[in-house]
Protein backbone atom coordinates (compact mmCIF):
# COMPACT_ATOMS: atom_id res chain seq x y z
CA UNK A 1 0.00 0.00 0.00
CA UNK A 2 1.48 3.63 -0.66
CA UNK A 3 1.61 6.59 1.78
CA UNK A 4 -1.70 7.73 2.71
CA UNK A 5 -2.75 10.90 3.77
CA UNK A 6 -4.23 11.18 6.87
CA UNK A 7 -6.27 13.65 9.53
CA UNK A 8 -5.98 13.47 12.77
CA UNK A 9 -8.82 15.19 14.73
CA UNK A 10 -8.29 16.22 18.41
CA UNK A 11 -9.81 19.14 20.65
CA UNK A 12 -6.68 20.91 21.18
CA UNK A 13 -3.19 20.48 19.22
CA UNK A 14 -0.20 22.46 19.54
CA UNK A 15 1.29 25.68 20.36
CA UNK A 16 -1.34 24.44 23.31
CA UNK A 17 0.37 22.35 25.83
CA UNK A 18 -2.52 19.81 26.76
CA UNK A 19 -2.26 15.77 27.19
CA UNK A 20 -4.18 15.30 23.60
CA UNK A 21 -2.25 18.31 21.98
CA UNK A 22 1.25 16.28 23.17
CA UNK A 23 -0.16 12.80 21.95
CA UNK A 24 -1.50 14.04 18.54
CA UNK A 25 2.10 15.64 18.35
CA UNK A 26 3.71 12.22 18.81
CA UNK A 27 1.73 10.59 16.64
CA UNK A 28 2.21 13.07 13.43
CA UNK A 29 6.08 13.26 14.26
CA UNK A 30 6.24 9.08 14.15
CA UNK A 31 4.09 8.64 11.58
CA UNK A 32 5.63 11.70 9.25
CA UNK A 33 8.92 9.61 9.91
CA UNK A 34 6.83 6.39 8.37
CA UNK A 35 6.34 8.46 4.79
CA UNK A 36 2.85 9.54 6.03
CA UNK A 37 1.39 13.05 5.24
CA UNK A 38 -0.07 13.95 8.43
CA UNK A 39 -2.16 17.36 9.23
CA UNK A 40 -4.02 17.56 13.04
CA UNK A 41 -6.36 20.19 12.85
CA UNK A 42 -7.55 21.13 16.48
CA UNK A 43 -11.18 21.16 16.85
CA UNK A 44 -12.37 23.27 19.65
CA UNK A 45 -13.27 26.50 18.36
CA UNK A 46 -14.31 26.05 14.87
CA UNK A 47 -17.00 25.37 12.93
CA UNK A 48 -18.31 22.27 10.62
CA UNK A 49 -18.00 24.62 7.77
CA UNK A 50 -14.45 25.65 8.40
CA UNK A 51 -13.21 22.19 9.03
CA UNK A 52 -15.24 20.84 6.04
CA UNK A 53 -12.94 22.96 3.95
CA UNK A 54 -9.90 21.97 5.63
CA UNK A 55 -10.90 18.62 4.18
CA UNK A 56 -11.36 19.81 0.74
CA UNK A 57 -8.19 21.58 0.78
CA UNK A 58 -6.44 18.47 2.42
CA UNK A 59 -8.13 15.89 0.54
CA UNK A 60 -7.38 12.87 3.35
CA UNK A 61 -7.47 9.23 2.65
CA UNK A 62 -8.90 8.73 6.69
CA UNK A 63 -9.53 10.73 9.45
CA UNK A 64 -8.38 9.55 13.18
CA UNK A 65 -10.58 11.22 15.99
CA UNK A 66 -8.94 11.25 18.92
CA UNK A 67 -11.53 12.11 22.05
CA UNK A 68 -15.24 10.59 20.71
CA UNK A 69 -16.59 13.46 22.44
CA UNK A 70 -15.15 16.62 22.17
CA UNK A 71 -13.57 15.61 18.74
CA UNK A 72 -15.86 13.39 17.19
CA UNK A 73 -19.11 14.95 17.28
CA UNK A 74 -18.14 17.74 15.36
CA UNK A 75 -18.05 15.20 12.70
CA UNK A 76 -21.78 14.39 13.45
CA UNK A 77 -22.68 17.88 11.66
CA UNK A 78 -24.73 17.54 8.94
CA UNK A 79 -22.68 20.02 6.89
CA UNK A 80 -20.19 17.42 6.86
CA UNK A 81 -22.42 13.83 6.12
CA UNK A 82 -21.11 13.49 2.66
CA UNK A 83 -17.73 12.85 4.22
CA UNK A 84 -18.81 10.44 6.76
CA UNK A 85 -19.89 8.37 3.36
CA UNK A 86 -16.60 8.34 1.58
CA UNK A 87 -13.96 8.31 4.35
CA UNK A 88 -12.86 5.72 6.93
CA UNK A 89 -12.86 6.46 10.78
CA UNK A 90 -10.74 5.59 13.10
CA UNK A 91 -11.73 6.52 16.54
CA UNK A 92 -9.07 6.32 20.00
CA UNK A 93 -11.46 7.21 22.72
CA UNK A 94 -10.18 9.26 26.35
CA UNK A 95 -10.24 8.57 29.65
CA UNK A 96 -12.91 10.98 29.95
CA UNK A 97 -14.94 9.61 27.17
CA UNK A 98 -14.80 5.88 28.66
CA UNK A 99 -15.48 7.05 32.11
CA UNK A 100 -17.27 10.81 32.09
CA UNK A 101 -19.24 11.49 29.01
CA UNK A 102 -20.38 7.69 28.31
CA UNK A 103 -22.27 8.05 31.82
CA UNK A 104 -24.08 11.67 31.29
CA UNK A 105 -26.92 11.87 29.65
CA UNK A 106 -27.34 13.27 26.17
CA UNK A 107 -23.42 13.07 26.04
CA UNK A 108 -23.54 9.06 26.10
CA UNK A 109 -25.75 9.07 22.87
CA UNK A 110 -22.47 11.20 21.30
CA UNK A 111 -20.06 9.02 22.23
CA UNK A 112 -22.14 6.25 21.72
CA UNK A 113 -22.87 7.17 17.61
CA UNK A 114 -19.19 8.27 17.67
CA UNK A 115 -17.81 4.41 18.02
CA UNK A 116 -20.22 3.20 15.85
CA UNK A 117 -19.61 4.73 12.82
CA UNK A 118 -15.87 3.87 13.65
CA UNK A 119 -14.34 1.66 11.21
CA UNK A 120 -11.85 0.97 14.14
CA UNK A 121 -11.48 2.02 17.84
CA UNK A 122 -8.05 2.23 19.07
CA UNK A 123 -7.17 1.57 22.85
CA UNK A 124 -3.96 1.74 24.93
CA UNK A 125 -4.57 0.14 28.18
CA UNK A 126 -6.56 -3.16 29.23
CA UNK A 127 -8.92 -0.60 31.32
CA UNK A 128 -10.16 0.80 28.47
CA UNK A 129 -10.88 -2.24 26.56
CA UNK A 130 -13.13 -3.53 29.47
CA UNK A 131 -14.94 -0.42 29.47
CA UNK A 132 -15.39 -0.62 25.80
CA UNK A 133 -17.17 -3.71 26.13
CA UNK A 134 -19.79 -2.16 28.29
CA UNK A 135 -20.48 0.92 25.82
CA UNK A 136 -20.47 -0.47 22.36
CA UNK A 137 -20.13 -4.77 22.87
CA UNK A 138 -21.27 -4.90 19.13
CA UNK A 139 -17.89 -3.24 18.11
CA UNK A 140 -15.53 -5.37 20.20
CA UNK A 141 -14.76 -7.05 16.73
CA UNK A 142 -12.87 -3.38 16.03
CA UNK A 143 -10.94 -2.57 18.62
CA UNK A 144 -7.44 -2.68 17.91
CA UNK A 145 -4.54 -2.47 21.26
CA UNK A 146 -1.82 0.07 20.16
CA UNK A 147 0.94 0.33 22.42
CA UNK A 148 1.52 4.27 24.39
CA UNK A 149 5.12 5.54 23.67
CA UNK A 150 6.47 8.46 24.79
CA UNK A 151 9.12 11.57 23.64
CA UNK A 152 10.71 13.74 24.50
CA UNK A 153 10.10 17.31 22.40
CA UNK A 154 13.79 18.75 23.12
CA UNK A 155 16.17 19.39 25.96
CA UNK A 156 15.70 22.93 26.58
CA UNK A 157 16.83 23.90 30.02
CA UNK A 158 14.02 24.46 33.15
CA UNK A 159 14.67 24.75 36.54
CA UNK A 160 10.90 24.36 37.64
CA UNK A 161 12.16 25.09 41.47
CA UNK A 162 13.89 28.19 40.71
CA UNK A 163 11.62 29.94 38.28
CA UNK A 164 8.97 30.02 41.47
CA UNK A 165 11.06 30.73 44.25
CA UNK A 166 11.34 27.52 46.48
CA UNK A 167 14.67 26.59 47.84
CA UNK A 168 16.50 23.58 47.64
CA UNK A 169 15.67 22.22 50.84
CA UNK A 170 11.96 22.08 49.63
CA UNK A 171 10.22 19.02 48.54
CA UNK A 172 8.40 20.41 45.50
CA UNK A 173 5.35 18.01 43.91
CA UNK A 174 4.33 19.13 40.28
CA UNK A 175 1.37 18.53 38.53
CA UNK A 176 0.94 19.70 34.76
CA UNK A 177 -2.46 19.46 33.48
CA UNK A 178 -4.70 21.70 32.04
CA UNK A 179 -6.95 23.34 34.78
CA UNK A 180 -10.31 21.50 34.83
CA UNK A 181 -12.86 19.60 36.84
CA UNK A 182 -11.79 16.18 35.62
CA UNK A 183 -7.98 17.07 36.65
CA UNK A 184 -8.98 17.28 40.41
CA UNK A 185 -5.90 20.59 40.41
CA UNK A 186 -8.40 22.81 42.75
CA UNK A 187 -8.88 19.61 44.82
CA UNK A 188 -5.43 18.34 45.31
CA UNK A 189 -4.44 22.13 45.74
CA UNK A 190 -7.27 22.38 49.17
CA UNK A 191 -6.03 19.29 50.86
CA UNK A 192 -2.16 20.04 50.29
CA UNK A 193 -3.07 23.06 52.72
CA UNK A 194 -3.24 20.54 55.33
CA UNK A 195 0.09 18.65 54.22
CA UNK A 196 1.75 21.72 54.12
CA UNK A 197 1.03 22.74 57.68
CA UNK A 198 2.02 19.21 58.68
CA UNK A 199 5.76 19.58 56.72
CA UNK A 200 6.45 23.45 56.26
CA UNK A 201 8.68 22.56 53.16
CA UNK A 202 6.19 21.26 51.10
CA UNK A 203 5.52 22.89 48.03
CA UNK A 204 3.45 22.12 44.82
CA UNK A 205 3.64 23.77 41.37
CA UNK A 206 0.45 23.36 38.88
CA UNK A 207 1.30 24.34 35.19
CA UNK A 208 -1.27 23.90 32.27
CA UNK A 209 -3.76 26.17 30.63
CA UNK A 210 -7.47 26.99 32.14
CA UNK A 211 -9.36 24.93 30.47
CA UNK A 212 -12.39 25.91 32.05
CA UNK A 213 -13.02 29.30 33.10
CA UNK A 214 -15.53 28.97 35.81
CA UNK A 215 -13.23 26.37 37.51
CA UNK A 216 -10.01 28.11 37.02
CA UNK A 217 -11.22 31.60 38.09
CA UNK A 218 -11.83 29.63 41.79
CA UNK A 219 -8.42 28.01 41.42
CA UNK A 220 -6.66 31.11 40.84
CA UNK A 221 -8.25 33.07 43.63
CA UNK A 222 -6.91 30.04 45.70
CA UNK A 223 -3.72 29.64 44.74
CA UNK A 224 -3.23 33.25 45.60
CA UNK A 225 -4.41 32.54 49.22
CA UNK A 226 -2.11 29.76 49.35
CA UNK A 227 0.95 31.49 47.62
CA UNK A 228 3.13 30.80 50.41
CA UNK A 229 3.78 27.18 49.29
CA UNK A 230 1.96 27.10 45.78
CA UNK A 231 2.00 28.55 42.29
CA UNK A 232 0.04 28.57 39.22
CA UNK A 233 2.59 28.94 36.30
CA UNK A 234 1.81 29.10 32.68
CA UNK A 235 2.00 25.89 30.58
CA UNK A 236 5.62 24.60 29.71
CA UNK A 237 7.21 24.54 26.93
CA UNK A 238 7.04 21.18 25.03
CA UNK A 239 10.78 20.83 24.51
CA UNK A 240 11.59 22.10 28.05
CA UNK A 241 9.21 19.30 29.98
CA UNK A 242 12.04 16.95 30.54
CA UNK A 243 14.26 19.60 32.65
CA UNK A 244 10.65 20.31 34.21
CA UNK A 245 10.21 16.81 35.41
CA UNK A 246 13.58 16.35 36.72
CA UNK A 247 13.53 19.53 38.87
CA UNK A 248 10.98 18.41 40.70
CA UNK A 249 10.77 15.93 43.52
CA UNK A 250 7.33 14.38 43.08
CA UNK A 251 4.91 13.75 40.04
CA UNK A 252 1.29 14.66 40.99
CA UNK A 253 -1.86 13.68 38.95
CA UNK A 254 -5.26 13.99 40.51
CA UNK A 255 -7.65 12.93 37.84
CA UNK A 256 -10.92 11.98 38.75
CA UNK A 257 -11.05 10.14 35.45
CA UNK A 258 -7.55 8.93 33.31
CA UNK A 259 -7.17 6.79 29.99
CA UNK A 260 -3.36 6.09 30.15
CA UNK A 261 -1.70 9.76 31.32
CA UNK A 262 0.84 11.56 29.52
CA UNK A 263 2.06 12.93 32.80
CA UNK A 264 2.57 9.55 34.34
CA UNK A 265 4.66 7.92 31.61
CA UNK A 266 6.82 10.72 31.21
CA UNK A 267 6.83 11.20 34.73
CA UNK A 268 8.77 8.00 35.36
CA UNK A 269 10.50 8.13 32.25
CA UNK A 270 12.30 11.23 34.06
CA UNK A 271 12.87 9.23 37.14
CA UNK A 272 10.09 10.55 39.19
CA UNK A 273 8.40 9.21 41.74
CA UNK A 274 4.67 9.14 41.04
CA UNK A 275 1.38 10.56 43.22
CA UNK A 276 -1.74 9.58 41.79
CA UNK A 277 -5.30 9.26 42.31
CA UNK A 278 -6.73 6.01 42.74
CA UNK A 279 -8.90 5.38 39.42
CA UNK A 280 -8.52 2.57 36.74
CA UNK A 281 -6.46 4.62 34.11
CA UNK A 282 -3.42 5.43 36.66
CA UNK A 283 -3.35 1.99 38.13
CA UNK A 284 -1.02 0.40 35.88
CA UNK A 285 1.57 3.30 34.97
CA UNK A 286 1.90 3.40 38.94
CA UNK A 287 1.80 0.04 39.52
CA UNK A 288 3.17 -1.75 36.58
CA UNK A 289 2.21 -5.36 35.56
CA UNK A 290 2.10 -8.52 38.56
CA UNK A 291 5.50 -8.87 39.64
CA UNK A 292 6.86 -4.85 39.27
CA UNK A 293 8.17 -2.72 41.33
CA UNK A 294 5.72 -0.04 42.15
CA UNK A 295 6.83 3.33 40.63
CA UNK A 296 4.53 5.24 42.66
CA UNK A 297 1.71 5.68 45.15
CA UNK A 298 -1.93 6.06 44.61
CA UNK A 299 -4.68 7.62 46.68
CA UNK A 300 -8.25 8.05 47.26
CA UNK A 301 -9.87 11.52 46.37
CA UNK A 302 -12.52 10.65 48.90
CA UNK A 303 -10.09 10.39 51.66
CA UNK A 304 -8.40 13.36 53.03
CA UNK A 305 -6.50 11.78 55.26
CA UNK A 306 -5.09 8.66 52.60
CA UNK A 307 -3.98 11.54 50.24
CA UNK A 308 -2.08 13.85 53.40
CA UNK A 309 -0.91 10.44 54.66
CA UNK A 310 1.02 9.16 51.47
CA UNK A 311 1.93 12.57 50.67
CA UNK A 312 4.03 13.14 54.05
CA UNK A 313 5.15 9.56 53.46
CA UNK A 314 7.30 10.51 50.42
CA UNK A 315 8.24 13.84 51.49
CA UNK A 316 10.04 11.98 54.96
CA UNK A 317 11.24 9.31 53.19
CA UNK A 318 13.81 9.87 50.38
CA UNK A 319 14.78 6.59 49.78
CA UNK A 320 11.45 5.65 49.06
CA UNK A 321 11.53 8.43 47.14
CA UNK A 322 14.49 7.41 44.80
CA UNK A 323 13.41 3.77 44.70
CA UNK A 324 9.75 4.44 43.13
CA UNK A 325 12.17 7.03 40.95
CA UNK A 326 14.23 4.56 40.19
CA UNK A 327 11.83 1.97 39.46
CA UNK A 328 9.78 3.97 37.03
CA UNK A 329 12.70 4.96 34.90
CA UNK A 330 14.37 1.19 34.19
CA UNK A 331 9.97 0.19 33.56
CA UNK A 332 9.93 3.51 30.97
CA UNK A 333 12.98 2.20 29.39
CA UNK A 334 11.77 -0.99 28.67
CA UNK A 335 8.47 0.68 26.93
CA UNK A 336 8.02 0.77 23.23
CA UNK A 337 9.23 3.50 21.72
CA UNK A 338 6.96 5.52 18.83
CA UNK A 339 7.86 3.55 15.96
CA UNK A 340 6.19 1.06 17.66
CA UNK A 341 3.35 2.80 18.52
CA UNK A 342 3.69 3.79 14.57
CA UNK A 343 3.34 0.68 13.14
CA UNK A 344 0.58 -0.49 15.23
CA UNK A 345 -1.14 3.06 14.10
CA UNK A 346 -0.88 2.15 10.71
CA UNK A 347 -1.79 -1.41 10.79
CA UNK A 348 -4.98 -0.15 12.33
CA UNK A 349 -5.37 2.23 9.58
CA UNK A 350 -4.68 -0.06 6.73
CA UNK A 351 -7.49 -2.63 7.91
CA UNK A 352 -10.21 0.43 8.17
CA UNK A 353 -8.96 1.50 4.65
CA UNK A 354 -9.01 -1.87 2.82
CA UNK A 355 -10.19 -4.40 5.03
CA UNK A 356 -13.33 -3.11 6.42
CA UNK A 357 -14.57 -1.35 3.48
CA UNK A 358 -12.97 -3.17 0.63
CA UNK A 359 -11.53 -0.52 -1.36
CA UNK A 360 -7.70 1.23 -0.95
CA UNK A 361 -6.98 4.97 -0.20
CA UNK A 362 -7.87 7.29 -2.91
CA UNK A 363 -4.59 7.91 -5.17
CA UNK A 364 -3.29 4.45 -4.50
CA UNK A 365 -1.28 3.33 -7.06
Amino acid sequence: MNPFKLLILTPTALPAVTGNAMTAERWRRSLVGTGLDVRVIATEGIAAQDLLRDIDRFAPDIFHVHNAFRAGRLLLDAALSGVRGRLPLVVSPSGTDLNIESRVLGRREIVEEVLDRADAIIVQSEEGRSRLAEIVPAKMDRVFSAPKAFVWLGEEPYDLRASCGFGAGDVLFFMPAGIRPVKGNLECLLVFETVHGRRPNARIVFSGPALDKVYADRFQKEVRRRAQFARWIPPIAPAAMRSAYASADVVLNGSFSEGLSNVLVEGKAAGRPLFASDVPGNRWPVLGDQGDAPMGLLFEHSRTDDFVGKALKLIDDEGLRRRLGEAGAAYASLMPGPCDEARALITVYRDAMGGLRGKEPAGSG
